[in-house]
C-alpha cells in the first residue's frame, strides 16, 4: 500500500518517489536521510515528492507491487530504500525501461535504467573506532548490528579495525539483535535497548550501533546510563526525536543518503539520468563522522587522531576491511 503526500503539484519538475525501508520514516536514521533528499528535491528542483511505507513483515511480492504503482503513477525516478529492495527492482524495472530506479545499498541487481547507490560503510566505521578507542575509560565498547547481514558487517569491521588500530587493548563486543530473514533488528527500539543494556552490564562506555530505528532504543540506554553513544546513517545528535539524548551521542557515522537521492532525481530532471554504481566514499563526503556535539570537537586529541586516520585512509596507507 503507497501512498503519495497531499502536495502541490510541480508539472514543470516532474515527479519522484522513494519507497522506505523496514522501519519507514520517523526513524532518525536511514529513511529520514532518505526522505530528506526528497525534500531538499521538491524544493530546489520543483518536482512533486511522493513516499511510500513498507508493511509489517512484507516480502517481495508487496514491494514489488509498490514499485509498480509508483512507476506507473508516472514517477521518475523511484528509488528502493535499501538492499530489500534488490529483487523487486530487478522485477520491475525492465516493466518500465524509461523510468530510472535507484537502489540503495546493493549492487547485487543491475540495469540499463537501475543506479546502485553504494556507500563506503567501513571507512566511516572505521573513524568512529579510532573515537572510540581514544575516549573509552573501560577498555571496552560495544557494536550493535540490526541485522547480521554483510552490509550491516561492513560496519562492523571498519568499527572493529579502527579501535584495534588506535588502541590494541580494548575489547569490543559485538551483538546482531536478528538473522536473516528475521529483519526485526532494523525496526525494535527495544532489541537495541536491551543490547546496549547487556553491553554496557557488561563494561562498555562507548556503543555504536548500525541497526535503523532499533538503534534509537540503543542510544536511549546508553544515554541514560551515562555513557557515550555513537550514531549512524543521519547525524542523530541533530534529530529531534533524540534531542533527549544528544549530550551523550558523542558522534554519528554519517552516509549522504540524503544527497544521492537528490543526486539521482536531479540527473533524471537533467536528462542524463545516473545507471550503474554510483559510490560514496570519505574523499566527497559520502561518509563521515559528524561533529556536532560540542563536548566531541572539544575533544582535541581526538578530532586530531581522527583526522590523521581520514588522510592515510584517503591516501591509501590505511586499507579498511569489508568483512570480519
Amino acid at each position: 500500500m503507497w501512498r503519495a503526500p497531499q502536495r502541490a503539484s510541480h508539472d514543470k519538475g516532474g515527479k519522484a518517489a522513494i519507497a522506505y525501508d523496514i522501519g519507514g520514516r520517523g526513524d532518525q536514521s536511514f529513511n529520514d536521510a532518505a526522505f530528506a533528499g526528497l525534500e531538499k528535491a521538491e524544493k530546489e528542483l520543483d518536482i512533486e515528492g511522493n513516499d511510500a511505507e513498507p508493511s509489517e513483515g512484507e516480502g517481495d511480492p508487496d514491494k514489488i507491487q509498490r514499485l509498480t504503482a509508483l512507476a506507473r503513477a508516472g514517477n521518475n525516478p523511484v528509488i528502493g530504500v535499501g538492499f530489500a529492495y534488490a529483487p523487486a527492482i530487478a522485477e520491475v524495472a525492465p516493466k518500465f525501461p524509461k523510468t530510472t530506479f535507484g537502489l540503495i545499498d546493493d549492487t547485487s541487481k543491475t540495469g540499463p535504467n537501475i543506479a546502485n547507490l553504494v556507500f563506503n560503510e567501513e571507512q566511516g566505521s572505521y573513524l568512529a573506532g579510532v573515537a572510540a578507542a581514544k575516549v573509552t575509560k573501560t577498555n571496552t565498547v560495544g557494536f550493535i548490528g540490526g541485522v547480521e547481514t554483510p552490509l550491516i558487517k561492513k560496519f562492523e569491521a571498519g568499527f572493529v579495525q579502527g579501535v584495534k588500530d588506535t588502541k590494541k587493548g580494548v575489547n569490543v563486543k559485538v551483538q546482531y539483535l536478528t538473522q536473516p530473514p528475521d529483519f526485526g533488528g532494523f525496526s525494535k527500539p527495544d532489541l537495541g535497548k536491551a543490547a546496549a543494556q547487556g553491553q554496557l552490564d557488561a563494561g562498555a562506555d562507548v556503543i555504536y550501533a548500525a541497526a535503523g530505528l532499533a538503534g534509537s532504543g540503543s542510544i536511549e540506554a546508553t544515554a541514560k546510563a551515562g555513557k557515550w553513544a555513537i550514531g549512524v546513517d543521519s547525524d542523530q545528535y541533530n534529530q529531534k526525536g533524540l534531542a533527549a539524548y544528544k549530550d551523550q551521542i558523542l558522534t554519528s557515522v554519517t552516509k549522504n543518503v540524503s544527497g544521492a537521492v537528490f543526486n539521482l532525481i536531479k540527473s533524471v530532471q537533467d536528462g542524463k539520468p545516473q545507471t550503474g554504481e554510483v559510490r560514496y566514499g570519505l574523499e566527497d563526503e559520502g561518509v563521515a563522522l559528524s561533529r556536532s556535539n560540542p563536548a566531541f570537537t572539544k575533544m582535541t586529541d581526538v578530532i586530531a587522531a581522527v583526522d590523521k586516520a581520514k588522510a592515510d585512509i584517503a591516501a591509501g596507507k590505511i586499507k579498511v576491511k569489508t568483512a570480519p
